[in-house]
């Protein structure tokens, strides 16, 4: 079951903002590596790369053989506080699958993630907007019950992963990644 997402739109309607990724040049491309099923013996394949309209194009093929089951790109680990923020926002265009925006609060490979759950609608543009309170605690695929909530004010990397039996082909171009606010703003 997808997480929380609070609005989805069109363009951005927040002034208090603060971009993470806009994949302006080859630099935000490149601080995305891939994290796939091959640590586990699967086969599955994926990179993101800079495409030809200045969007991070997160692709690949999932496949399901040798117990594999997950592709994923993830940041090069780096001390981010968002605290300042009430959470995330992403501009993506999909392929119709399912797909996770990724947190981790520590700078270590391995150790629980912090996910919230989305579907990238086909061919068109949407803005999703995810509090940081929607991120669930996850290690390895499974719900990890007794984990701390979030702390963004620790944020060390960001990611995508496709997964749920998805195999084949896979494409999501993400325009952005921005966190919105300010937290100060909550009712």
């Amino acid at each position: 079951m997808p997480a929380r997402c609070v609005a989805s739109f069109r363009g951005s309607i927040l002034t208090e903002h603060r971009y993470l990724y806009r994949f302006e040049d080859a630099a935000d491309a490149v601080d995305w590596q891939p994290v796939d099923d091959v640590v586990m013996g699967g086969v599955s394949s994926s990179e993101l790369a800079l495409g030809p309209q200045q969007t991070g194009i997160f692709s690949g093929v999932l496949s399901l053989a040798h117990g594999g089951g997950f592709a994923s790109v993830r940041t090069r680990p780096r001390s981010v506080d968002l605290s300042a923020y009430e959470g995330l926002e992403i501009r993506v265009r999909g392929d119709g699958k399912r797909y996770q925006l990724r947190l981790r609060t520590h700078p270590g490979f391995d150790g629980v993630a912090y996910q919230v759950a989305f579907d990238a609608e086909q061919g068109t543009w949407h803005t999703l907007r995810f509090p940081f309170d929607a991120f669930s605690p996850t290690f390895r695929g499974r719900t990890v019950p007794n984990a701390p909530a979030l702390d963004a004010s620790q944020i060390h990397s960001f990611g995508f992963l496709i997964g749920d039996k998805q195999a084949g082909p896979f494409r999501l171009e993400i325009d952005w990644l921005r966190a919105y606010g300010p937290a100060a703003d909550r009712g």
